[in-house]
């Protein structure tokens, strides 16, 4: 291929409307919802097989594995790593279900914090875009079948969600708790009852089933062997298979009365305020279980009760990194339940200890690592690490641990400082690393290139508590207000919409009033640009059409009056610029006018 036809691949493929083809896939979405969910599965068929085959849901699938997720830098069994522009459109043009697939490239990760390692399955670039491909036109079946209480690998949920839903089981009465886990979920699945419970077109499932019988390649032990059971990890449509295996264990368990499960993924509690109960639902599950070959993993199965008590350190749980507790409290603190009784406990979620723990570890690792490095090399190698793990823990109880978390850092960052400056002094080196800004007299900084390079404090963000997804609803339900409110994006509003319709919680800034489906929704600039307002974002605002009439009324009077101060000012400007000393009042004139210019001295002409 020669240079210039590498040139116009790649402005093909850059040119086009990515916009358009996501808005285009997500209507066809939402249509697969609708039919699904109201239970008319011949057209959900047939929608599937025409988003399957449609032009625009390649051009996504190809761009989703080769540019946008995580590990498109790895290789399959093929060894290709990435793909040109005019590879990307081949790709996308030969892109359909088959009947067979190549084989898996195993590969062992290290366990977080512990000494095992996990197993990932990689398939090559192609069977990763079909997966991409068969997963867009299956999502939108199961979110309209999926539990409420479901939150593990979901659009529009996540693990603030499901901390957010056993908050509300348990903040007006104590509970055990079964926190289980389920060993080996994803390795372990029985590919012919997930099959039969998948339940689409035969050619999709002569696909799907491909993948999961597909051989693994073990290159570090020179091994090639045919794959029994499981859903590999790694393939794009593997956290799908899975949720859709584990589909049906909140609504068994909601079959023992006041019992509740909440999911995240192969992680569950179940809580009931009896034991027996739950002893109980515990052997109803590891029955359920059993029909998928699956059963819970002893090491990380314990009941606990919510409620701590001084001499019990076995009470709350950890949970997604978590802590979960409820402490007594005097009749003062204690909140009350929807009868208006007094609780005597209130209910605290904190980061879990050992996610403390492993987040300082990796804080300590980057300053050891960084022994020799610029201070502002390890400012901009510690600060996404910061901001990251505070922007996951601030909704919940944080602000003391964030606290000593900074005091921690600092002297781990004091320890690295002193040791680069053995001969100076304390004093020395404080003014040399530190300095002050406002009232923190401590605050990591360097100058590099004209910009100031700062540390990050734990304790700068700001607590902002998390509202929990509301039961079944899903991105495809078409709620576009609720959905572009709470994930500031959506496929079918433009980004600057949907970012000030979270900013302003879902409300019109004229009446304050929420925005209802149906309503005609306008942008409008805070300050009129006629009266000297900008383009900028935060002088933008969204309105209801009615209000963002009565408001055009009041901008009218302030754009006049900015004019006349703009013709006034002009006026002043000329009168400054003149000579006036032919006039022998001019002096007295210019003073009423607000004019102060002394007269010219040298008579009349």
């Amino acid at each position: 291929m020669s240079k210039t036809d590498l040139k116009l691949n790649t402005v093909e493929w850059n040119q086009i409307n990515w916009r358009k083809i996501q808005k285009a896939v997500f209507k066809m979405q939402k249509r697969i919802y609708r039919a699904y969910a109201s239970g008319d599965v011949r057209k959900g068929r047939r929608l599937q097989k025409t988003l399957i085959n449609s032009y625009y849901n390649r051009l996504l699938a190809v761009r989703k594995v080769t540019q946008d997720n995580q590990g498109r830098k790895t290789a399959g069994v093929d060894k290709v790593k990435s793909l040109t522009p005019k590879q990307r459109l081949q790709l996308a043009n030969d892109l359909k279900l088959r009947d067979k697939s190549q084989p898996i490239r195993r590969v062992w990760i290290p366990k977080p914090g512990r000494n095992e390692k996990r197993p990932l399955g990689i398939p090559v670039m192609r069977d990763r875009a079909v997966q991409a491909l068969a997963k867009t036109a299956l999502e939108p079946e199961w979110e309209a079948k999926f539990e409420d209480n479901s939150y593990g690998f979901r659009p529009g949920r996540s693990a603030h969600d499901a901390i957010g839903a056993i908050f509300n089981q348990i903040r007006y009465k104590s509970k055990f708790v079964l926190d289980a886990d389920i060993s080996k979920c994803f390795d372990r699945i029985n590919h012919q009852k997930l099959l039969t419970k998948l339940n689409t077109f035969p050619k999709l499932r002569k696909q799907i089933r491909a993948w999961l019988k597909a051989d693994i390649c073990d290159f570090t032990k020179h091994e090639r062997n045919p794959n029994q059971q499981g859903t590999p990890q790694g393939g794009v449509i593997s956290p799908l298979l899975s949720n859709i295996a584990l589909h049906g264990m909140e609504n068994r368990i909601k079959q023992v009365k006041g019992a509740s499960l909440i999911r995240y993924a192969d992680d569950f509690v179940i809580l009931h305020e009896n034991l027996e109960v739950l002893k109980q639902c515990q052997e109803i599950i590891c029955e359920w279980l059993t029909q998928f070959d699956l059963e819970l993993k002893p090491s990380k199965t314990r009941m606990v009760h919510t409620l701590h008590e001084l001499d019990d350190n076995k009470s709350g749980f950890d949970f997604l990194g978590f802590n979960i507790r409820q402490y007594e409290v005097g009749k003062h603190q204690s909140g009350k339940n929807t009868k208006g009784e007094l609780l005597g406990f209130k209910t605290l979620i904190k980061p879990s200890d050992d996610s403390v723990k492993k987040h300082y570890n990796k804080l300590s690792e980057i300053i050891n690592r960084f022994n020799a490095a610029p201070q502002t090399k390890l400012i901009n190698e510690l600060n996404p690490i910061i901001r990251g793990w505070c922007n996951y823990f601030k909704t919940v109880c944080s602000k003391k641990i964030f606290s000593k978390l900074d005091r921690l850092t600092y002297l781990r960052i004091r320890r690295w400082a002193d040791r680069r400056h053995p001969n100076k002094g304390k004093y020395w080196v404080s003014d040399k690393y530190w300095k002050t800004e406002g009232k923190d007299n401590w605050v990591f900084t360097t100058q590099y290139k004209g910009n100031d390079h700062k540390l990050i404090k734990h304790s700068q963000t700001a607590i902002q508590r998390h509202i929990t997804v509301k039961g079944n609803k899903s991105p495809f339900d078409g709620n576009t207000l609720y959905w572009g409110k709470r994930m500031s994006k959506h496929p079918e509003l433009k980004n600057s919409v949907a970012k000030l319709l979270k900013k302003q919680d879902g409300k019109c800034n004229w009446c304050k009033l929420p925005f209802g489906e149906g309503d005609i929704i306008e942008t409008d600039h805070i300050t009129p640009r006629a009266a000297g307002g900008n383009k900028l974002k935060n002088n933008t605002q969204l309105l209801h059409r009615h209000c963002h009439d009565i408001k055009t009324k009041s901008d009218l009077r302030v754009i006049k009056q900015y004019k006349a101060e703009k013709e006034w000012s002009k006026v002043q400007k000329q009168f400054n610029n003149l000579n006036w000393g032919w006039v022998d009042d001019m002096p007295t004139l210019l003073n009423g006018l607000g004019i102060h210019k002394e007269p010219d001295n040298r008579g009349a002409q």
